[in-house]
């Protein structure tokens, strides 16, 4: 069994946030999946791209039409 740990700041650039955005996640239990091993809080790789297509959303129908607010 092969596994692929990223560092909290891996992590952070593979998703374009901040640390702070990832620890904010943990404390609120919304954002990936993670590991703790002691005192290190490590990310895989492939739990960071289950977090991903999980928030992705879908295109708006076709049938819908988006106003635009031109300021």
């Amino acid at each position: 069994m092969e596994f692929s740990l990223l560092t909290e700041k891996e992590a952070a650039s593979r998703l374009s946030c901040t640390t702070a955005a990832l620890r904010r996640w943990r404390r609120e239990q919304r954002g990936p999946r993670w590991v703790r091993l002691g005192r290190l809080i490590r990310y895989s790789l492939a739990d960071l791209e289950a977090f991903v297509q999980a928030s992705t959303e879908g295109p708006v129908p076709g049938n819908r039409r988006i106003r635009v607010i031109a300021r």
